[in-house]
């Protein structure tokens, strides 16, 4: 499309795509996500993970998703949403979140905190940290040529370098998150080892997903909620804000940071 720039000249702009995808386990319709659709398949898995609607890929029989339609499609082996204990069920009350489009999160809210134990031996290092912002600036395509997305990016850090596992970029945080969780159960990957970084903020919700899915760090560009704070504190996690090139604030779980 083209824009008339501030010297009153009109010239072509790139703009970030936005679908609905309307996600549907076992025939029935769960949600719609506003997505940029970098990864649709994981996007559903990782939603239905970070929901706890399902627990393991194992349950998963298939994912489909058609875009003539605006939809994805998951079977399951043996229904959704209900574990040994019959929680997070698909009819559970739901809390509406701080997620970019409205998010929503079934269940009690807060219902596993308690359960999550975060490894303590996990360690990033200044270096390494200056390492992930680095890599994570020449991987941001999207927003460099339109803006108006998030990203998120998985990786693991050395003392003084930073691999990237996977990143995502997408017009909601959460979405990206969800994708992310999704790939790592794709590639079987475990989140002791990681640090996950986003360029949204630190909401409860954030931080409870980060938590959710064993990775012990999480790094943002942006600031925090109140309660993303004292969530971040009770599960220890490291949590990192306002995170440049030059500066950053450690808020949590100082431990594991090495300067």
């Amino acid at each position: 499309m083209s824009a008339i720039d501030e010297t009153g000249q009109r010239r072509p702009v790139a703009i970030a795509g936005e679908h609905p995808l309307t996600l549907y386990v076992d025939r029935r319709e769960v949600v719609t996500l506003m997505t940029l659709g970098q990864a649709p398949e994981a996007l559903a898995l990782g939603f239905l993970r970070n929901q706890r609607l399902i627990r393991s890929l194992d349950q998963v029989e298939s994912v489909q998703v058609d875009w003539s339609v605006d939809a994805a499609a998951v079977i399951t082996r043996a229904g959704v949403g209900l574990d040994a204990a019959g929680e997070a069920s698909l009819d559970a009350p739901r809390t509406v979140t701080t997620g970019c489009g409205q998010g929503s999160v079934f269940g009690d809210l807060m219902a596993e905190v308690d359960r999550i134990r975060l490894p303590a031996d996990a360690r990033l290092s200044r270096a390494g940290l200056q390492a992930l912002l680095e890599a994570v600036r020449g991987r941001e395509t999207v927003y460099k040529q339109a803006g108006a997305v998030h990203g998120c990016a998985l990786a693991r850090c050395t003392d003084d370098d930073a691999q990237i596992l996977h990143y995502v970029e997408d017009v909601g945080r959460h979405n990206a998150v969800d994708a992310i969780a999704g790939l790592m159960w794709m590639h079987g990957e475990a989140g002791a080892d990681t640090v996950f970084y986003t360029t949204g903020r630190l909401t409860s919700e954030m931080v409870i997903k980060c938590a959710q899915m064993g990775i012990p760090i999480l790094v943002s560009r942006s600031g925090l909620t109140r309660m993303g704070y004292e969530i971040a504190r009770e599960v220890g996690l490291t949590l990192i804000g306002r995170a440049t090139h030059t500066r950053f604030l450690l808020f949590s779980g100082e431990e594991r940071f090495t300067g």
